[in-house]
């Protein structure tokens, strides 16, 4: 098994049994959280990019994506900033604009210039006339930047709670 293997089963153990609490300001909620200290400011730009969709800030949102994101979502996926812009951003700041996200836990890793954040929460609301009740999941990869933390992976899952 190699280091970086070691490290990252090392970390992933260390984070499931050691969650702390974390509040989530927007919906008064406490979320468990077991991110680790180094990946804090990858978190951040996880949060920002939520809130830039939630305002329907397209500008900011993609400011934080690295030119070459890959999204999968549902199956599909998007293989660059630009075919996100193109395809489901607007369609994803409307739903965010319209459902109410709580994040129900979160964790995270980095080592050296990459991270990953994984969240899990619950997002209801309404979008296109249709009530949402959905549990969700995401992980996110992150690369340390000269300028900053940017989005290089999004995996995003969803179903009905049963």
């Amino acid at each position: 098994m190699s280091r970086l293997s070691l490290a990252l089963a090392a970390s992933i153990l260390m984070m499931a049994t050691t969650p702390a609490a974390a509040h989530d300001p927007v919906h008064h909620v406490m979320a468990e959280t077991a991110v680790a200290p180094e990946a804090v400011p990858a978190a951040a730009v996880v949060e920002a990019f939520h809130a830039a969709l939630k305002a329907g800030d397209t500008v900011a949102a993609l400011a934080l994506m690295a030119p070459d994101v890959m999204i999968f979502e549902q199956g599909g996926a998007e293989r660059s900033r630009d075919e996100y812009a193109a395809h489901h951003l607007a369609g994803d700041t409307a739903y965010a604009a319209g459902t109410e996200e709580t994040l129900v836990r979160r964790s995270g890793w980095a080592e050296g210039d990459v991270a990953w954040i994984a969240s899990e929460g619950r997002t209801t609301g309404e979008f296109n006339g249709r009530a949402v009740d959905r549990l969700t999941t995401e992980t996110m990869v992150l690369r340390r930047q000269a300028d900053g933390w940017r989005i290089h992976h999004i995996h995003w899952s969803s179903r009905a709670p049963a």
